[in-house]
């Protein structure tokens, strides 16, 4: 005969639980939080990246401190040479690169400024304003991203001649102010990153929108808009095919001044490759100046859910 404990009462008031509850898996692993360790693969995968990355630049140099008949030989150098100055010197008188820069420095600002601040504002209406058609102006914005750009150079190129932009840089700045990738990457951003909780408070304070975007929308989407400036800032200098089209010999961009260059029947591949080299430097030194505030804002200015 075996024995059996009496079985507890419930207290009165008090739900009955089972002897033993059964245990929940825990979310959360050893080690969480802690930040991770690359082992040998890492650091071989990222050194092999980095090489990969650096190494056109690295050509670029080379080719420009030597002369044609050594970066066509059979064996081509892999050091740079000793007439890096002279290449470069040449490259600047030949294709004119003072007034090229100049123009190009200042089409690419003023489409970065344009595109920073009327995607912001487009940005933050898409993502936290309510107005009758909302969702279909934004599936009609981001149509537009599947047509091809050469669809519209036709009709732009007409559009620019009537009105008297033949040749300026007007005719290059004004089509591109705003970009419709601008406008979903900055709704996007701003949906998570920017409460609703903050905007109904400063409604409650009085303020109007004018007020909201400059003294919420802005902060916050800092680090969005570094990094949408910086990308369009690359773009506009880089761009070819449109300068190519809308501007002239004589007032061209760097980029259309570079294929200047290459024009001729046998163009000098050193002295290409020069004009390359200054044609990047800009860039190198504008990724430098904002990759330290793109982290640095994304510490300042990021909101926690």
């Amino acid at each position: 005969m075996t024995m059996t404990s009496p079985i507890k009462a419930p207290e009165p008031g008090r739900p009955s639980t089972p002897h033993r509850a059964a245990r929940r898996p825990s979310r959360f692993r050893p080690g969480a939080g802690k930040q991770l360790q690359g082992g040998p693969f890492a650091y071989i995968a990222l050194i092999v990246v980095g090489i990969g990355s650096l190494l056109p630049l690295y050509w670029t140099l080379v080719a420009a401190s030597h002369t044609q008949d050594e970066v066509l030989a059979t064996t081509p150098p892999f050091l740079p040479g000793g007439r890096l100055l002279h290449n470069l010197d040449a490259a600047w008188n030949q294709a004119h690169l003072g007034k090229a820069i100049v123009n190009s420095v200042v089409v690419s600002s003023c489409i970065t400024a344009a595109t920073l601040f009327f995607c912001t504002l487009a940005g933050y209406a898409f993502a936290k304003m309510r107005f009758t058609g909302r969702s279909a102006l934004m599936t009609g914005v981001i149509a537009t991203l599947t047509i091809p750009p050469q669809l519209s150079v036709v009709p732009l190129f007409m559009m620019m001649s009537d009105i008297g932009w033949g040749g300026k840089l007007e005719s290059v700045i004004f089509p591109t102010l705003v970009s419709a990738f601008g406008v979903f990457f900055m709704r996007q951003y701003l949906i998570e990153a920017l409460p609703y909780e903050l905007i109904e408070a400063a409604k409650i304070d009085g303020a109007n929108n004018f007020r909201i975007v400059r003294s919420m929308v802005l902060p916050v989407a800092r680090p969005a808009m570094m990094v949408l400036g910086m990308l369009t800032f690359v773009q506009a200098w880089n761009d070819f095919f449109w300068p190519y089209l809308a501007l002239n010999q004589q007032n061209p961009t760097l980029q259309v001044a570079l294929g200047q260059l290459s024009a001729s029947y046998t163009p000098d591949q050193s002295i290409v490759m020069a004009g390359a080299l200054i044609s990047t430097l800009p860039l190198l030194v504008v990724f430098v100046i904002f990759g330290k505030q793109i982290v640095g804002g994304i510490m300042s200015g990021a909101v926690k859910g």
